[in-house]
């Protein structure tokens, strides 16, 4: 291959896209097992490629020459060939400071937590030496010297920043975290070099407790563009990341629709799906091909509790798949899990419509009547707006203008 990426599950990554979009060469995304590195490395038969985990410190033996920063770091991430000369250079470290800038976050002075000591870890320790962070622990897995247990971090409650460096949470392992941000009285934000899910499980909780919080998207567009100056030998405009990184979010993300029944999730939704040609999926329709009867018949027969069982087990086969129209239940906003999985990959919209403009349905079992809507309403109302990342309002007779009005804001 001429350029690409090489490391050993790569199932996951954008760096495809992301590479494209920049340059405009063909980018290869190539696993590598373990046992045949070596033979790969000694080939030699590429231009220049990108190193992700589990090789950013295995290639440095066969390589000829190493970066400045590379040094620094102790890690590769990209290596040039130059006419069978090899050249290991490090742009993780650069990524995570643009990252930092993104984020408006400042780490001169602060006690940081690094989770995990792999080579992500040692840019992300080079780049926060470098702006001067005033204490830094690391937390390993596997006990190294000069690192803390997992058990031992919560004593450390002068903490006030968090950056994951380890890939606990990364797709398709969503559900894993190895923190409890809870425990540490001081922490201000939380920094993940995961970038899929676009928010990892424990930035979803930062971002709860009210923390700064960022996925490592912006990191990984960023390290791609400062690869590519060195793939193709010259400066680039450093606006880029920014262009390209929300061309990439908007790509992978989900739109999620939360609101009452009959408020015109389902509509705006199929709107949408059909003016961006993404997939479009109601949660109520697919619980329906699993309980093979109508909602109401279930709720007599089996109850409430029963069907919002069955309405998070949909939610946690929906919310990986991206980028996808996700219209759901009235009742999803009832388990906090559910808001919490789908804001993972996606955008939460509630699509308010008055009161007065909602319909009574037989087929709806909690909204069978004006006097159960309404006290349904008021109930749900201030969850809505809590859970939601946008509000539009759907009060017209036209559902297509809702969908506009929200794509416009998309």
């Amino acid at each position: 291959m001429e350029y690409g990426l090489i490391g050993e599950h790569l199932g996951h990554s954008f760096s495809k896209q992301i590479h494209e979009e920049i340059a405009g060469y063909k980018y290869e995304i190539k696993e590598i097992a373990k046992g045949d590195l070596a033979s790969f490395m000694m080939s030699k038969n590429f231009k220049a490629i990108n190193v992700t985990i589990p090789y950013k410190e295995a290639v440095i033996p066969f390589l000829d020459e190493l970066s400045e920063e590379a040094k620094l770091v102790g890690a590769v991430n990209t290596i040039v060939n130059n006419s069978g000369h090899l050249i290991g250079y490090n742009t993780d470290m650069k990524g995570f400071i643009a990252l930092l800038k993104h984020m408006n976050l400042e780490v001169a002075n602060k006690n940081i937590l690094v989770l995990g000591h792999g080579g992500a870890s040692k840019a992300v320790i080079a780049a926060l030496k470098t702006l001067k962070a005033k204490n830094i622990l690391i937390a390993s897995i596997d006990k190294e010297k000069g690192t803390l247990s997992y058990e031992d971090i919560y004593d450390k409650q002068e903490v006030e920043i968090i950056v994951n460096t380890t890939p606990v949470g990364m797709y398709p392992n969503n559900d894993a975290s190895l923190v409890e941000l809870n425990k540490f009285a001081n922490l201000e934000a939380f920094v993940d070099v995961i970038y899929n899910p676009l928010k990892s499980k424990t930035v979803i909780e930062a971002l709860k407790l009210g923390k700064k919080a960022e996925g490592g998207l912006y990191m990984l567009v960023a390290q791609a563009l400062y690869a590519i100056e060195h793939f193709l030998d010259k400066k680039l405009d450093e606006s880029i990341i920014d262009k390209v990184y929300n061309n990439i979010l908007k790509s992978k993300r989900n739109i999620v629709l939360i609101g009452m029944p009959t408020c015109g999730k389902s509509t705006i939704g199929k709107i949408i799906a059909k003016d961006l040609n993404v997939p479009f999926v109601d949660t109520d329709e697919e619980i329906i091909k699993r309980i093979k009867m109508p909602i109401k018949d279930y709720f007599t027969l089996f109850g409430e509790a029963s069907f919002r069982k069955i309405e998070t087990d949909v939610i946690k086969g929906l919310y990986k798949q991206t980028p996808t129209i996700i219209s759901t239940g009235g009742g999803i906003i009832k388990n906090q899990i559910n808001i919490d999985l789908l804001k993972q990959n996606g955008i939460v919209v509630f699509v308010d419509r008055d009161l007065s403009l909602l319909k009574v349905s037989d087929s709806r079992p909690l909204s069978s009547s004006k006097n159960t809507l309404e006290i349904l309403y008021k109930e749900r109302l201030p969850i809505y707006k809590a859970c939601s990342d946008l509000v539009i309002t759907n009060n017209g007779e036209k559902f297509i203008d809702a969908a506009q009005k929200l794509e416009e804001l998309l």
